[in-house]
């Protein structure tokens, strides 16, 4: 990303219009700006913006047999998904408090907890699902050192607030890139956490399947935990019925194996997840190219 060249006057407007909606939410209460916000993104900005177009087309292609009523239900509610995260990581003490107060659950919990005591590195890895922050601010609020690697917005004007608004759910942060890479890695080596995303389609990444269908995916999560001794252990955030509370879901570490095969393991993981809850993925991303 060149910080040096000029804004685009698209760049200059998209950003005016998200920061002034995410200002104004901020000035309601925590309870009604998170519904208003999904609302927003459901109902005014994903018509607009294609999103309803892209999501049933990647419903036809992975979910083909879907009803129609059900896919007319993904498709408002993934929407309403997006709208409720952006804002809850822009509500930063907020959330994060709300966060803090949640158990965690699953067969790895103790797991997890061992290596943190331990001071054993670990690799969290997640999906662009419920909220991909939640878990990292439940953690963090119990004195887990959790740093987060995540991918630099293309709009730079919405990136200096955006990086600003997920510093305020914890550090260190490393953005994806040569930058960031040196002090993962030292974060990585002194027993620290990473927590990554694993769901977004990459160009030069291994050819392997999610929903059986072929999904470019980046083996960094397998190769890091390989190459430094660290578990890697698949965390989520399930956003409950009332739509402001999560479940925060460890599951057991993965076995060390070959890169694509533990890379493979956590599509599925997400990949089953994603079956029984699917209005809460990001079926907006073009996953499959």
């Amino acid at each position: 990303m060149d910080d040096t060249a000029p804004l685009s006057l698209r760049d200059r407007l998209e950003n005016a219009v998200i920061l002034g909606l995410i200002r104004g939410l901020l000035l309601l209460p925590y309870r009604w700006r998170v519904p208003l916000c999904g609302w927003v993104m459901a109902h005014l900005v994903a018509p607009v913006a294609g999103y309803r177009r892209r999501i049933r087309a990647n419903l036809a292609l992975i979910l083909p047999d879907l009803p129609k009523a059900e896919v007319a239900r993904i498709t408002r509610a993934v929407p309403d998904n997006v709208g409720r995260t952006l804002i809850e990581i822009y509500s930063g003490p907020a959330f994060t408090a709300r966060a803090a107060g949640l158990p965690l659950t699953g067969a790895g919990v103790g797991i997890l907890e061992a290596a943190h005591r331990e001071g054993r590195p670990v690799v969290l890895v997640t999906g662009h699902f419920g909220n991909y922050d939640a878990s990292r601010a439940a953690l963090i609020a119990r004195g887990f050192r959790v740093g987060a690697l995540y991918n630099p917005m293309k709009n730079r004007a919405f990136n200096r607030h955006y990086v600003a608004a997920i510093s305020a759910i914890g550090t260190p942060l490393f953005p994806r890139g040569k930058r960031g890479l040196a002090e993962m890695v030292r974060h990585l080596r002194g027993g620290g956490m990473l927590g990554l995303l694993i769901d977004q389609h990459m160009r030069h990444g291994a050819e392997l399947t999610f929903f059986g269908h072929r999904a470019l995916t980046a083996l960094s999560a397998a190769e890091l935990a390989l190459k430094y001794d660290a578990l890697v252990i698949p965390t989520y955030g399930i956003r409950q019925p009332d739509g402001l509370s999560f479940q925060i879901v460890v599951e057991p570490p993965i076995p060390p194996g070959p890169p694509e095969a533990m890379t493979q393991a956590l599509n599925d993981s997400l990949e089953a997840l994603v079956r029984r809850y699917p209005e809460q993925w990001l079926w907006i991303h073009r996953r499959w190219k």
